[in-house]
């Protein structure tokens, strides 16, 4: 058997191209396995670069890998592949480097047998991104051994935000073809999943640029109208596109197939309208608090997640409070905190008023003990309830209790057999332990 190991960074489209590749060597027929241990025979590495740390821990997980298997053939992909490619192809031990527009290719250069190229530079396959371009469908269904296996509906970005180097790394907008969207939902559900996740880079554009042309909204209403999957999910969607339409699917009967989760993850980045304005965010704080405020209104009990970016060049301590004190006055389940880090080749990279390190580390601290308030405050208001969770298929590490989400993503822990993994149970929310993870009794 030939091992494969693929270390992914960054995010969850990352997440679901690495699964796709992945499971296309895995059923290829030619004798790969997943295997972490031992050395590998090869190794992709799918990298990350939204941030200069991100991209220096891609540096670091290329070099890694290669000391850590010195026979392996070694691959180097994804958004710092896409943006620095002379420079990974560059250190010694790296074969093959692939920009974010070959990576469905990967699995084939693989299978045609990757030779070694350790007395000279890599090859590069890195086409530039910029202009418009068709969607790339992966190989491979990218379950990955998920409960939750996630969809790629979406890929790149139209709004160039001016701290973001993403639509340099992923191209235009561009949409997977609803018929596909939904034939993976069905080949996902045959294999016995009940939950799906959508995902994407900017995913509320969906199907602005198919012909004819279509949306989000009508594909939520395609899944549930095929009704193959149980539940959807959908993963981060900015403000100024979560329609009413949207909202209004989540509020539905529990038992009616392909209902939308009742959580919904938003970016806001700043509560202060100067700040938000400085980024090129099309929205205000006003408009955000309306629209969480919509949210609970109509979804009593949803998950509202949220995104801060602390430390943009010009954010005094006044625009800090702004954001402080619009995420304590909304009913938000949890928060997402970045550091701003000036990222080369954006807008904001040369910006005057570059925030101090060690200030941005003090806000962050602050907004992240906000969040771990928040995040209790959601959990603690479902104590003594009867949920429905999805069983994850593995266990509590610590003390090898079952793990299962609800819709509104709030994790409980309880005791049970194996038998009821990937299966719908009603649990009692019984309580939160000190760290802060609900802990319940299945009923």
């Amino acid at each position: 058997m030939k091992k494969l190991v693929i270390k992914t960074l960054g995010c969850k489209v990352n997440q679901c191209e690495s699964e796709s590749i992945c499971n296309a060597l895995l059923e290829s027929g030619q004798g790969f396995t997943c295997d972490e241990s031992g050395e590998a025979e090869v190794v992709i590495i799918n990298t990350c670069t939204v941030t200069s740390k991100a991209a220096m821990q891609s540096r670091q997980a290329v070099r890694q890998a290669i000391r850590a298997n010195p026979g392996a053939r070694i691959v180097v992909t994804g958004c710092h592949a896409q943006m620095a490619p002379e420079e990974l192809a560059a250190i010694e031990g790296v074969d093959l480097v692939v920009g974010n527009r070959d990576k469905h290719q990967i699995s084939n250069e693989i299978l045609s047998g990757l030779g070694k190229n350790r007395d000279r530079i890599a090859p590069v396959k890195c086409p530039d991104v910029a202009g418009p371009a068709q969607f790339e469908m992966l190989p491979g269904i990218a379950h990955g051994g998920r409960t939750r296996p996630f969809i790629k509906i979406q890929d790149g970005c139209n709004a160039f935000c001016t701290y973001c180097i993403v639509p340099h790394a992923r191209g235009r907008s561009r949409s997977l073809p609803m018929e596909q969207v939904l034939d993976q939902v069905v080949s996902l559900a045959k294999l016995g999943n009940r939950e799906v996740v959508l995902t994407g880079i900017h995913i509320g554009c969906y199907g602005q640029d198919l012909n004819p042309e279509t949306s989000l909204y009508e594909l939520l209403c395609q899944i549930r109208q095929a009704g193959a999957i149980d539940r959807v999910r959908v993963s981060s969607i900015e403000p100024a596109e979560l329609s009413d339409a949207i909202i209004d699917l989540a509020v539905t009967d529990k038992k009616m197939p392909g209902r939308l989760c009742r959580h919904f993850h938003i970016p806001l980045q700043s509560g202060d309208d100067g700040i938000l304005n400085r980024m090129h965010r099309p929205y205000g704080r006003d408009d955000f608090s309306i629209l969480v405020k919509k949210i609970i209104d109509r979804v009593p009990d949803a998950a509202i997640g949220v995104d801060t970016l602390i430390g943009f060049p010009g954010e005094t301590d006044a625009a800090f409070d702004q954001t402080y004190d619009l995420i304590a006055s909304l009913p938000v389940a949890y928060l997402h905190v970045f550091p701003f880090s000036a990222r080369n080749g954006t807008p904001a990279y040369s910006y005057e008023n570059q925030v101090p390190v060690q200030t941005i580390k003090e806000r962050c601290q602050r907004m992240r003990k906000l969040g771990a308030q928040k995040r209790r405050s959601f959990y603690e208001r479902h104590v003594g309830r009867t949920v429905t969770v999805l069983v994850e298929e593995t266990r509590e590490k610590k003390d090898g209790r079952l793990k299962g989400l609800t819709d509104n993503y709030i994790p409980v822990l309880f005791d049970g057999p194996d038998e009821l993994t990937n299966t719908f149970q009603q649990v009692e929310i019984q309580g939160v332990s000190a760290d802060g993870v609900p802990e319940g009794r299945a009923l």
